[in-house]
């Protein structure tokens, strides 16, 4: 009798939890860098083309994913987006501020998220994509508060070869064109992958992957010849004088007389090398917004020292001040003072920033933050469009934070702007990356209708910016300085100012078309797989 000896095969090794882990944290993980890559594609860096695998990334981290899931895909990939750009809102006013505002906005590119996921599944998804992003920033652009454009794609791409398109359909159209190409980048490294995985790809899915890379690509080369920076109506020598401010931070505030003179001491030493045959006589000359803090109509010792300075140079020149009425709010003014009349127009400011200029909400901002309270006299909005005829030029103005907004800029061309001035404030950010974004936001600006831009800043980095978007002279920060440049002057219209919002409009629906289209879909689906559940079982054959 034999007997048969068997061995038991040992039991499978336990899997730890870290290799349980490790598979739940690439998504995540990916997000945040998604967004890091976006923010690394934004000034000061040049390094624009990030913006693509940038969306890439993202693209492969929603693709097919549930709401919940790309819900908080979405937020993390805006955090790590927004967390590192604003970060100059906290520059003096501490971490609460800068992390509220950059979880709003990250909030806004979560639920934008949803929406790229949902329309994920569909054919052609990075066309529907790329429109549900822009839908996205068209909405963070104007709610809550009148919006916050800030983080626009296309204001990331100054340097870019997608450029030209912002003078065809504006930030809208530069941002989906951007964004198409990341998430097309996605879709071509899929099929290749497919190709040699089983060596068969439907047709349909190659077009797609070329036309959504080629097609943005191609869109810029063609609209280079739009790109013109020859003087239609002549030139005009501009000074934009940068006087710098005592010192950095929220309290450069309490020495306004030094801002004030340091501006008019400035704009004297430029008056006596403009004698001395060492620089051109301008045509006229821009200070930038709060040069003058003190309101010239209710103080004349301010008034003497801006008209004494305005004499010397001996051109008319327009000052940023503060105007301070008797009642209501405050006003945030452009002055366009001649050296003969004094003070002739005025232009007050539109796009008035929440919690920095008025306090919404201040009961409940002050639970966040005491400097609310800094804020003791709300800044109220003006109702007109600026231009000024100075010295026969019509020069559009925008002041500061006013640049993010699309409507603000083109209305002062299409009111016959052959110029556009920014006059900003950045003092309060200290040394950050602040001033270089709004930069960016400038030169993108230029291009999109075809004028030169200049932005005379209190201590940032003024510029001079031909309507090509090149930067041809800029100043240091925090260093006393004036720009003297003869710039073209331009009067034509870009399709992009003359279509207005028309091209957001249109991208709009089409990315209400697809999440439409993604929500039948998916209701069909459900209803399917519901009615075959529902089925009833065939009767057993008898024998």
């Amino acid at each position: 009798m034999s007997a048969t000896i068997t061995t038991a095969e040992p039991p499978p090794a336990p899997v730890s939890r870290s290799s349980k882990l490790w598979p739940r944290l690439v998504r995540p993980a990916a997000a945040v860098l998604s967004g890091a890559l976006l923010y690394a594609s934004f000034p000061p860096r040049p390094l624009w083309w990030l913006v693509l695998p940038g969306f890439a990334l993202l693209g492969w981290v929603l693709t097919g994913r549930r709401v919940r899931a790309a819900l908080g895909l979405g937020l993390l990939a805006g955090l790590g987006f927004m967390l590192p750009l604003l970060h100059w809102t906290g520059e003096e006013v501490g971490p609460v501020p800068w992390l509220a505002l950059a979880l709003a906005e990250a909030l806004f590119i979560a639920i934008g998220c949803v929406g790229v996921a949902a329309v994920s599944r569909l054919p052609y998804w990075p066309v529907w994509a790329a429109a549900v992003w822009t839908l996205d920033e068209a909405l963070r652009a104007r709610v809550p508060f009148g919006g916050f454009p800030w983080g626009k794609i296309a204001f990331g791409q100054a340097d870019s070869a997608f450029l030209p398109l912002a003078a065809v359909g504006g930030t809208p159209l530069l941002s989906f064109a951007v964004v198409l190409c990341g998430f097309g980048l996605l879709e071509a490294v899929r099929q290749v992958r497919r190709y040699r995985a089983d060596g068969t790809v439907p047709r349909s899915a190659v077009i797609a992957a070329a036309v959504t890379v080629a097609a943005p690509v191609a869109a810029a080369l063609a609209a280079l010849p739009l790109v013109d920076d020859a003087p239609e109506d002549g030139t005009a020598t501009v000074a934009a004088v940068q006087g710098n401010v005592p010192r950095l931070g929220l309290d450069f505030n309490s020495q306004r007389r030094a801002v004030l003179d340091n501006h008019a001491k400035r704009t004297e030493e430029l008056a006596r090398d403009v004698a001395a045959g060492k620089e051109a006589q301008p045509d006229f000359v821009l200070w930038p917004e709060n040069s003058s803090d003190l309101d010239p109509y209710r103080n004349p010792d301010a008034r003497e020292v801006i008209d004494r300075a305005v004499r010397a140079i001996g051109a008319p020149t327009v000052i940023g001040a503060v105007l301070a009425p008797d009642t209501g709010p405050l006003r945030n003014t452009l002055i366009q003072w001649d050296p003969k009349s004094g003070p002739v127009d005025t232009y007050d400011k539109r796009h008035i920033q929440p919690f920095g200029e008025y306090m919404p909400m201040r009961s409940v901002a002050r639970i966040f933050s005491k400097d609310v309270d800094r804020v003791q006299r709300d800044f109220g909005s003006g109702d007109k469009v600026g231009v000024f005829d100075l010295a026969g030029t019509k020069v559009g103005f925008v002041t500061c934070y006013e640049a993010a907004f699309d409507d603000a800029v083109r209305d002062t061309v299409k009111d016959g702007g052959q110029l556009i001035a920014v006059p900003s404030n950045n003092a309060t950010f200290g040394r950050s990356e602040m001033t270089y974004q709004q930069l960016a936001m400038s030169r993108v600006r230029a291009v999109e209708h075809g004028r030169s831009v200049v932005v005379p800043v209190t201590s940032g980095v003024s510029a001079v910016i031909r309507p090509d978007g090149t930067v041809v002279q800029k100043t240091g920060m925090f260093t006393p300085d004036a720009l003297v440049d003869e710039v073209p002057l331009r009067s034509s219209l870009t399709p992009a100012t003359r279509l207005g919002a028309l091209p957001e409009g249109v991208l709009a629906l089409l990315a209400v078309a697809g999440l439409g289209w993604a929500t039948t879909r998916s209701v069909r689906a459900r209803k399917a797989r519901k009615d075959l559940g529902a089925a009833p079982l065939s009767a057993p054959e008898g024998p």
